[in-house]
């Protein structure tokens, strides 16, 4: 379980003031640009503030519009203050709810810089159409909020859901299918299956799952043992270790065989992540034995980088001379001409 440090903004105090302007229409004709009247101070978190109104615009590119601005009213202020504000008409209540008002972007006020807001905070001839101005004359609400950075440290666990999807397969609870592999019989979840493999989801799901709701069913062509490695990558993600007993001199082709068969299951299952996984191993332990299997079963399964990892061995001179005196040549000339083909093409490129 590890820890992290987090800083979080945290509203220390908040409030509202209210500025009524009565007579607008007098008021705009008298008042030049650039001129602003102010509301009484008040008080939110220990300090003054006042509501700034410019009625046509604080500067001349804002002549034909309203400015609204927040002032901090204290002379000496430690330190930049955070703060969330938020103008609005007295009846827009949905911008007055402190969700809204936390989600504000925030200023930073300090006596550097006391006032923040909007210089077109709304054109004058939009006002004057609006249902805001009532025997002319409006009310504009400026919520604020100032905030508080915190830093605390949160304990959060590691993900667990894949050790817990995991510990069903280890567990067999609640298992609602069996497959018969080999003779070998595995249980496993219906629906773990179907969110994992688009094919287990058509096989249990779909419209022939009729005849596998209650009776077992039967796995052709595969071994139990890839089975079972295809069963722990569908529950945990990951590639199984090889499980076959063998020789050590016989390691390495019985793996390279093993990853084999079950590069062909995934592809058969639509397990494109164990397809990809079994592809780059076998890539690691392609030989001159082995490479001509190797490259039809790629070529079968459209593993266009494992051909390529097959191609560069052959291409090798050291491995196309052993492989030449092993009579290995007339082998793949004789069962795998397509490889004989690209490798032409290799050359020739």
């Amino acid at each position: 379980m590890g820890s992290a440090g987090h800083a979080i903004n945290v509203a220390s105090a908040s409030g509202y003031h209210l500025l009524v302007v009565n007579g607008y229409s007098y008021t705009k004709a008298l008042t030049p640009n650039g001129t602003a009247f102010y509301s009484l101070g008040f008080m939110v978190g220990g300090h003054r503030w006042r509501i700034k109104y410019y009625p046509k615009g604080d500067n001349w590119t804002s002549a034909d519009s309203l400015s609204l601005f927040l002032q901090l009213d204290d002379q000496d202020v430690t330190g930049p203050l955070k703060v969330r504000y938020i103008f609005s008409f007295v009846d827009e209540l949905e911008k007055q709810d402190s969700a809204y008002v936390n989600a504000a972007p925030p200023g930073m006020f300090s006596s550097n810089a006391p006032s923040w807001g909007y210089s077109v905070f709304m054109k004058n001839n939009v006002l004057e159409k609006s249902n805001h101005l009532k025997d002319d004359c409006f009310t504009i609400r400026c919520d604020l909020a100032i905030v508080t950075t915190v830093d605390i440290a949160i304990k959060v666990p590691p993900p667990s859901l894949q050790q817990h999807i995991s510990d069903l397969l280890q567990s067999n609870e609640g298992t609602d299918v069996t497959f018969k592999v080999d003779n070998e019989t595995f249980v496993a979840h219906r629906c773990v299956l179907a969110a994992r493999s688009a094919v287990f989801k058509a096989e249990l799901f779909g419209p022939m799952k009729e005849g596998t709701v209650s009776s077992v069913i039967d796995v052709e062509e595969m071994e139990a043992s890839v089975f079972r490695a295809l069963l722990f990558f569908v529950y945990t993600d990951s590639l199984p270790d090889i499980e076959i007993a063998m020789l050590e001199e016989e390691e390495e082709a019985q793996e390279a065989l093993w990853l084999q068969h079950l590069l062909a299951a995934a592809d058969r299952y639509d397990l494109q992540r164990l397809k990809a996984l079994c592809e780059k191993k076998l890539c690691e332990n392609i030989s001159v034995s082995s490479v001509t299997n190797i490259f039809t079963l790629a070529d079968r399964h459209n593993c266009c980088g494992l051909k390529e990892a097959c191609l560069e061995f052959v291409k090798t001179p050291a491995n196309l001379k052993e492989i030449t005196v092993a009579d290995g040549l007339d082998d793949i000339i004789r069962t795998c001409p397509s490889l004989v083909k690209e490798l032409i093409a290799k050359f020739a490129s």
